[in-house]
């Protein structure tokens, strides 16, 4: 289908650096009448996980019978993906719409927003023409100075802290988390996983701003229920129904419909293809990331099994996300994600200080180049959310 005027107009906004600030997003919202007035909000922010989690809330509001609008990024295959309204991904037409409404708004002066702050605005937008109840927001980055943080949650996740983002959000892991409980709201819960030296951090923060913080385990008791793989998953289903169930009154029964009903791709996501090996595709974009991977390949057999294509962008921890991977890989062809962003093969090899590993000019190169008669064992492709996305297309297993 032909873009329109607003899709144009995003497409000319990106890729750009990150600038953290509100006040353009703000500005644009009161241009556009306030929408993000007429829904409730929940708000996700996270290193890892807090897309499981949105994902999680949602389709648990939604089979409680809640109108529920959901915006998470980034996309996979297409941007129509980072909205989804009643559970469906936003239509060309309803985003083209307001999009061009934003970008009439914004002009060509200061209130220019980046991609990332067009589609939260135009989220809000697309929310409030849907009427939707309940709007749950996946944060971009950080939190305190990320474009979401205009919103006014009822209720605010932070699923965990890790090392990444640093160059934007450190030094330390200390000032990760105290960026990330900038979405604190006094006298309003605050639901989080994180532990270690970040929850001390988030607990001195919602102390200081007068947020109920609540502490929630990983749970066991939706395995066999969820389609999300992996152990670590049972931190997300856990924060997801608390958020759930702190936004309305949700029985165990809707729960669980709410869960087996979760549609969230590349994340361990096994790709069936007819004639081929499977893939198994997760973005695994930073460390502890690849460490949950890693995980899973050791509980479920596949550890020394699975063959690895591996591609990432230049600004993240390759050598720590590339370690755990490898180890469990009897062979790994190397990458560059279609980003501006990534890392050239060749590039890639020496950061990781391995010359010898062997290299393809594209995905699908790298696949053919690790198909065997009769083996049966997954692929993994992992190391970036755009290389996941470029797995589900190139499988077929999304629209693209």
């Amino acid at each position: 289908m032909s873009r329109g005027d607003g899709l144009r107009w995003l497409d000319s906004l990106g890729p750009q650096k990150i600038r953290p600030g509100l006040a353009r997003t703000r500005a644009l919202l009161a241009g556009l009448g306030s929408p993000q007035s007429s829904f409730r909000t929940l708000l996700v922010a996270g290193t890892n996980g807090k897309g499981s989690t949105a994902a999680t809330a949602a389709s648990i509001l939604q089979a409680a019978g809640l109108r529920v609008g959901l915006t998470t990024s980034p996309h996979l295959v297409r941007v129509n993906e980072r909205i989804r309204l009643a559970g469906a991904d936003v239509s060309d037409e309803a985003l083209d719409s307001a999009l061009s409404l934003v970008a009439a708004v914004s002009g060509e002066g200061p209130l220019r927003p980046t991609y990332f702050e067009a589609l939260v605005v135009a989220a809000c937008e697309l929310f409030r023409r849907a009427r939707v109840a309940v709007g749950v927001v996946e944060v971009g980055i950080g939190g305190r100075l990320d474009a979401t943080n205009v919103l006014d949650p009822e209720v605010s996740v932070v699923t965990n802290v890790e090392e990444d983002h640093l160059e934007t959000l450190g030094p330390t892991i200390e000032n990760v988390a105290r960026e990330k409980a900038g979405i604190f709201r006094p006298a309003r819960l605050a639901l989080t996983a994180g532990t270690g030296a970040a929850l001390d951090v988030l607990r001195e923060e919602a102390a200081r701003v007068g947020a109920r913080l609540v502490e929630v385990p990983p749970r066991a008791d939706w395995d066999g229920i969820s389609p999300l793989a992996g152990a670590h998953q049972r931190s997300n289903l856990a924060l997801g129904v608390a958020a759930a169930r702190a936004l309305v009154p949700v029985d165990d029964d809707t729960v669980r419909r709410g869960i087996a009903a979760l549609r969230w791709p590349g994340r361990l996501e096994s790709v069936p293809r007819p004639g081929r090996r499977p893939l198994l595709v997760d973005g695994a974009h930073n460390p502890a990331g690849a460490v949950a991977v890693a995980a899973h390949l050791d509980a479920s057999g596949l550890s020394g099994r699975v063959d690895l294509v591996f591609g990432a962008l230049s600004d993240k921890a390759v050598e720590a996300m590339f370690g755990p991977l490898a180890a469990r890989a009897r062979r790994v062809v190397l990458v560059a994600p279609s980003s501006p962003r990534a890392l050239p093969p060749d590039l890639l090899a020496g950061r990781l200080g391995r010359p010898d590993l062997a290299r393809a000019a594209s995905l699908s190169e790298a696949l053919s180049s690790l198909e065997e008669a009769g083996n049966e064992a997954p692929i993994l492709v992992a190391g970036s959310l755009v290389l996941a996305g470029e797995a589900l297309a190139l499988a077929g297993s999304r629209d693209a």
